[in-house]
């Protein structure tokens, strides 16, 4: 699978897909681009676009394209790192014009931790 890492995704969670063919629109000349020009240039070019922008699902049409969309909760590393198994499980549950959402941080800043 081609997988595309938003620009603010961490670049080591590329270790957890190395089955996969991982880049970043940063790598591909990409960064800086607004959201609808960024998802019309890799809508096509890739099967996954990985990112942590929660906006963008409210911000952008996205019936009608072909690239799966996996938006994490956070970008932050220590976060990430403790959630391989979610995210393999998004890539791999992942199809044509899918959006899904990877665990919600709770308000103490750690991803799936039961509510006190």
């Amino acid at each position: 699978m081609k997988i595309v890492f938003d620009e603010n995704v961490p670049w080591p969670l590329r270790k957890f897909l190395p089955a996969h063919e991982v880049t970043s629109v940063q790598r591909e000349g990409f960064g800086g681009m607004e959201n609808g020009a960024l998802l019309a240039r890799i809508d096509g070019c890739f099967d996954v676009f990985i990112l942590c922008d929660k906006n963008l699902r409210y911000q952008q049409n996205l019936s009608g394209r072909r690239i799966a969309i996996i938006e994490l909760p956070t970008n932050r590393w220590p976060i990430l790192m403790k959630m391989e198994e979610e995210i393999l499980s998004a890539v791999a549950n992942s199809f044509t014009g899918s959006y899904q959402t990877v665990g919600e941080p709770t308000p103490g800043g750690k991803a799936n931790d039961p509510a006190p």
